[in-house]
């Protein structure tokens, strides 16, 4: 994970990461850089070409030969066009790795709708930096804790419980799992007959 400022695009990041040889790395199309793409260079597939971009910003910046694979998800209708230039995959395979790429992202919208940092503690790019990465460990704890015990509760359902037990000596399992409330059946404290 990297983080910045939020001033800079995510490609600036983005390069600066080294992969090695054979890495098969997947990223939606605000990641466009034609010179970039050279360096880290069916069921469902409607169409498997070999494209040349041909507009003069792609020429200029010398776009290399790149593969398009169309898919369509038959589960919500969905057509989806991938670029890559891995031409020795087969197409499902290209479509199954970008599949796996949309979860990563929902994982981080799920992230940012549940870790809700509502102030800094402190205004430094170290303390920012410090909450933020608090913040990215407490959802994956939660998160790991929820895939052990496959409560099927949603994470945010158990932040909102733990916030509720914050204080209290009782352990995770207790809290997740909580013995069923053992009421007596008693009488009515006072009856009024009429």
């Amino acid at each position: 994970m990297a983080l910045s400022d939020g001033n800079e695009n995510d490609m600036i990041q983005g390069r600066t990461f080294k992969f090695p040889k054979d890495s098969i790395v997947a990223f939606d199309k605000g990641y466009v850089h034609y010179q970039w793409f050279g360096d880290p260079t069916n069921q469902g597939v409607t169409s498997d070409q070999i494209i040349q971009l041909n507009s003069a910003h792609a020429i200029e910046r010398g776009a290399p030969k790149l593969r398009r694979v169309v898919f369509l998800d038959k589960e919500s209708g969905k057509r989806y066009v991938f670029l890559t230039n891995n031409f020795s995959l087969c197409a499902a395979t290209i479509a199954a790795i970008y599949k796996d790429w949309l979860q990563v992202e929902l994982f981080f919208k799920a992230i940012k709708q549940n870790l809700k940092i509502k102030a800094f503690v402190g205004l430094s790019k170290n303390a920012i930096l410090t909450q933020v990465w608090i913040a990215m460990i407490t959802y994956l704890l939660v998160a790991f804790a929820r895939h052990c015990e496959k409560a099927g509760w949603p994470v945010q359902r158990i932040l909102r419980v733990i916030q509720l037990n914050l204080f209290e000596r009782r352990g995770l399992l207790e809290i997740l799992q909580p013995d069923p409330p053992r009421y007596k059946k008693c009488e009515p404290q006072m009856r009024l007959a009429l």
